[in-house]
């Protein structure tokens, strides 16, 4: 199995950043497609970020339409971590934020069925 713990939620004003980590251990060795979603009150979870490889040197990155050249993914691998660096924030990016993996690598990347484990989850709070 595969566990993953987010961190780094909180509250910020409009316009500010926060970095989400999501950590994963357990069974990570073939750990392929990272993904980051969201849900806010009333609304259904929707996809944020992923990254994804097939190799430890290549990675593929894609976001959804509404944080494109606002957050950027990545991974550390030493420390088996996945980022999600969120500048210029908004209020309608108040959501809870769920790290999601697949153990082995997928070209789909943007749907909860794509993702085999989840964590618990991380609260961001953006303030007007």
């Amino acid at each position: 199995q595969v566990q993953l713990v987010e961190s780094g939620g909180g509250l910020v004003q409009a316009g500010g950043s926060l970095r989400l980590s999501c950590a994963a251990s357990g069974r990570t060795f073939s750990t392929a497609n990272m993904g980051w979603f969201r849900q806010a009150p009333g609304k259904e979870r929707e996809f944020v970020a992923a990254l994804r490889w097939r190799i430890t040197s290549t990675y593929y990155a894609d976001y959804a339409d509404f944080v494109k050249g606002r957050f950027t993914i990545s991974r550390h691998n030493a420390k088996n971590t996945v980022y999600l660096q969120m500048n210029s924030l908004k209020p309608e990016d108040t959501a809870v934020y769920y790290c999601a993996a697949r153990t082995q690598y997928s070209s789909s990347y943007s749907s909860i069925s794509d993702y085999d484990y989840w964590g618990q989850g991380t609260q961001v709070t953006v303030s007007s």
